[in-house]
């Protein structure tokens, strides 16, 4: 119920925490540990999923739609050869926009001290996405095609 949308190597999940309205991690299928390690096959599927995604977090409210993104990957540096098999690189999506295109979430008082509060479940967030065409609102012509798509399912 939490999943926006996968590929043959990649889901697009609202994880069960999630504190932003339509947040969401991007996950391997296959357990990868940091970006060096992914094939040029998974990175190829990564770019079509997260373009996936931003066109829906763009099609959500018709607006180029904010957000924070970042990856979590195992340690490197002087780390890089050590072995972490518990570790699994992943993206995460922090967008603030709550109920429209002007309206956002702000992080205070309470939920900056104490816990955050939900202004949709996690379930509804992820329904919302999913629900969403791939062909973008505004540039239909920068949309993935069917074909394109399908190429990099499972």
């Amino acid at each position: 119920d939490r999943i926006v949308i996968e590929n043959r190597d990649w889901i697009v999940v609202v994880p069960f925490w999630a504190v932003w309205p339509y947040e969401t991690m991007i996950l391997p299928k296959k357990q990868v540990t940091r970006m060096q390690d992914l094939s040029d096959s998974q990175q190829e599927s990564l770019s079509v999923i997260m373009k996936r995604l931003c066109t829906k977090y763009d099609n959500l409210f018709q607006c180029s739609f904010p957000y924070s993104m970042g990856w979590h990957g195992a340690p490197t540096g002087p780390y890089l050869n050590h072995d972490y098999p518990y570790w699994t690189f992943h993206g995460i999506y922090l967008p603030p926009l709550l109920r429209s295109a002007t309206i956002k979430k702000h992080m205070v008082g309470y939920e900056l001290l104490a816990q955050a509060q939900r202004d949709l479940t996690p379930e509804q967030a992820a329904e919302k996405l999913r629900s969403l065409p791939d062909s973008h609102y505004k540039h239909p012509e920068t949309s993935l095609t069917i074909e394109e798509i399908e190429t990099y399912s499972n």
